[in-house]
């Protein structure tokens, strides 16, 4: 099962192209209020790094959150980078002041192509580790902006706005 047939057939609700990204650090719900401290915190984060540039970042693999046998998130890997792992101490080196604690887990970076719909089975994904495994997928991508974004849910998908963004380069 090829993973463009299954994109109908799969019980997966895919990310629209346009909301395709790689978060750093997610901070949950926060008043509007504090968005010129978010902002500032952002502009450090962006600030800290030792070369100011665009990162270049290899986009490769595909995969699943928790695991195969009941997958909720599928995404596409980002290879190990020594500079966005940087960029991601930075980010939650500046925001954790601000009363957001750094996440106790290890960042694994990944863009997440589609959510297991909430009435998928085990047994709606039989194949699919196999059916990643076989597909070739190595692009590069590069990052030039750290956005700090809003995302509003709603029952066609989330709707994300870009409050403020901060250039890499």
């Amino acid at each position: 099962m090829p993973l463009r047939q299954g994109r109908d057939t799969l019980p997966v609700k895919w990310v629209r192209p346009e909301n395709i990204h790689l978060s750093l650090k997610f901070l949950g719900d926060v008043d509007d209020s504090r968005e010129a401290e978010l902002r500032s915190a952002l502009q450090r984060a962006a600030g800290h790094r030792s070369e100011p540039r665009p990162l270049s970042l290899q986009v490769t693999g595909f995969g699943v959150f928790p695991d195969y046998r009941r997958p909720q998130v599928l995404w596409a890997g980002v290879a190990p980078d020594p500079a966005l792992e940087l960029l991601q101490h930075g980010v939650e080196q500046a925001f954790e002041p601000l009363g957001f604690p750094a996440e106790a887990r290890a960042f694994r970076p990944h863009v997440t192509l589609g959510r297991s719909s909430r009435d998928a089975r085990p047994r709606d994904f039989a194949g699919l580790e196999a059916t990643l495994e076989q597909i070739p997928f190595d692009r590069t991508v590069t990052v030039g902006e750290l956005d700090l974004v809003q995302s509003t849910l709603r029952p066609d998908g989330p709707v994300y706005q870009v409050k403020c963004h901060e250039r890499l380069s």
